[in-house]
């Protein structure tokens, strides 16, 4: 097995290389660069206003200092162009740029955002915490209700009850979340009907000065929207598995050979079938978390104004922020690989019997 897990750490460096190359190139090719916002954004004020941004310190700085070269219906100066791709690091060569991106990369140093001043690494640190609440409780609770969820189809194959919760599943795999959020905030977020939960955030303002219970029940108060959003269009994948994974084998020779023993069907399903039907859906744990944690979040948090990491590559990318954009993206990507290979080393685990390295010699 160690042979195996150093086989696939080394493959993880050409993937994110490949990953980081193909990015890098269309960043090259799209529109609209930082560069190019700055220089929009001079061309639409007059020549005392100052040019203000997402952190507001550098946009200023750059205004204050470089606000004579704008020479209004003239243009800008040549000069000051040159300087603002020197600011942002485009005055070198592509190649030269992407190599130098990935030796700082390979030692997590992610460089400073363009407009908030701020290291990316504390960035995402900071928004961290918002997007693993989010991740951690959507997957525990899908789990809550799926699992028992697809058993109970399973063991009622074909039943009403089946049929029904079969229509309900539908509708919530066929229905984006963000289409779900929208409906929980007209209808208990002060949209239209009821007033009963917060519209955004994850804490009220007076949380300092509330005691421990307190803290907890405002913290789960406004989980409350986002959660149900989530938990609504994610639950129907692992349900349908589970069912699914059940029902194969339920008809397996072992199960027929337990009751003919005499076994009762309770004993059967939860010592016997349950163990092997339950291995894809325990496997696949770490990547359903590493889903909502990355991208299951990102309208979610844009929907309610959660300051986390899908609302923080949001904003980056229509702000042209490259340093977080591909901050983000590297450490999105390599987790994600490192989380592909905890569900394989999981699924052994979990059954002994499968073997990765003899499948590949």
């Amino acid at each position: 097995m160690a042979a195996y897990i150093f086989r696939r750490l080394m493959f993880m460096i050409p993937t994110l290389l490949g990953i980081m190359v193909i990015n890098f190139a269309i960043i090259q090719f799209a529109p609209g660069g930082p560069v190019e916002r700055v220089i929009a954004q001079l061309k639409g004020m007059d020549g005392g206003t100052r040019l203000t941004g997402g952190g507001g310190d550098f946009s200023s700085a750059m205004a204050a200092s470089q606000g004579e070269a704008y020479r209004g219906r003239q243009g800008l100066d040549p000069e000051f162009v040159k300087s603002l791709e020197k600011q942002f690091g485009f005055d070198k060569p592509p190649l030269t740029r992407f190599f130098n991106m990935v030796w700082n990369y390979a030692r997590f140093d992610f460089g400073e955002s363009y407009y908030r001043n701020v290291k990316v690494i504390d960035l995402i640190v900071e928004k961290m915490p918002v997007s693993i609440s989010l991740g951690l409780w959507t997957t525990l609770i899908t789990m809550l209700i799926s699992i028992p969820l697809g058993i109970s189809k399973a063991v009622r194959d074909g039943s009403r009850f089946d049929v029904v919760t079969s229509s309900i599943v539908a509708v919530g795999y066929a229905v984006p979340n963000f289409l779900f959020a929208v409906l929980l905030i007209v209808l208990f977020a002060g949209g239209t009907y009821f007033s009963w939960f917060p519209l955004r955030g994850l804490t009220s303002e007076n949380w300092s000065e509330l005691s421990l219970l307190g803290k907890a029940g405002d913290y789960a108060w406004h989980l409350v929207l986002p959660l149900t959003a989530m938990v609504i269009s994610g639950f129907a994948t692992t349900t349908l598995l589970t069912k699914n994974s059940f029902l194969d084998e339920v008809r397996k020779q072992y199960v027929v050979t337990a009751r003919a023993k005499g076994l009762t069907e309770s004993r059967i399903l939860y010592g016997h079938v349950f163990r092997n039907a339950m291995l894809i859906v325990i496997s696949g744990f770490p990547a359903a978390f590493i889903s909502i944690f990355f991208t299951g979040a990102l309208l979610i948090e844009t929907t309610f104004s959660l300051d986390g990491l899908g609302l923080l590559s949001y904003e980056s990318a229509i702000k042209r922020d490259y340093p977080v954009v591909f901050g983000t993206l590297y450490i999105f990507s390599l987790v994600g690989l490192l989380t592909a290979l905890i569900s394989d080393i999981t699924y052994t685990l979990v059954d002994p019997r499968i073997d990765f390295e003899a499948r590949e010699t």
